[in-house]
């Protein structure tokens, strides 16, 4: 297999340079159109934080219930950035922090920046940035704030398909962003 991405960048489609239309906005998202596409980007700049808190041979992960499924979904600690009012320009490292603990009861004390990402870029514009957390100390008990009820696990790096498959089987929605926890399992021997 070669990387063929170096020598030539895929064309762009005929409506690219389309006017954008808002069709929709509301508090904290904005549906949108741009010739024959419909998207949906986050309103007022508002970006994302994912935590990769990990730790003791651990990583954390948290189950909430989210509407837009129907059903609980097992994910990586996350949240808004700059979401509140006065909060413009709130870098993303601070937000993690805040919904690190929020969410989990931990504190880190090293953080290190893995760059941004796009989890549906045909259909959201929203990116996140996700950042890694080592160095943790519990500081409460986490669960989120304004009745998340947000529930946390401490899963081994050994137990985390197991997890997942578990998770899965009894239902629940896994968040795709933990497919990089599963990757060296996932790829098996094509490694």
């Amino acid at each position: 297999m070669t990387d063929r991405a170096s020598s030539r960048h895929a064309p762009l489609p005929p409506d690219a340079d389309a006017p954008e239309r808002v069709e929709w906005a509301g508090r904290f998202i904005t549906a949108r159109t741009r010739g024959r596409w419909e998207f949906v980007s986050r309103a007022r700049g508002i970006g994302a934080a994912v935590i990769l808190a990990i730790g003791s041979g651990r990583v954390l992960l948290v189950e909430q219930y989210r509407v837009p499924l129907g059903k609980k979904c097992l994910e990586l600690p996350a949240g808004l950035v700059g979401d509140d009012a006065g909060g413009e320009g709130e870098a993303p490292l601070t937000a993690a922090a805040r919904e690190l603990e929020e969410e989990t009861g931990y504190i880190a004390a090293h953080w290190e920046d893995l760059g941004e990402y796009f989890s549906s870029p045909g259909m959201v514009s929203e990116s996140f940035r996700l950042l890694k957390a080592t160095g943790l100390t519990r500081t409460g008990p986490g669960g989120g704030t304004d009745g998340e009820g947000i529930v946390v696990h401490e899963v081994p790096f050994d137990r985390i398909a197991e997890m997942v498959a578990d998770f899965r089987a009894g239902g629940g929605a896994i968040d795709v962003k933990l497919l990089m926890l599963l990757g060296a399992g996932i790829l098996g021997d094509a490694q």
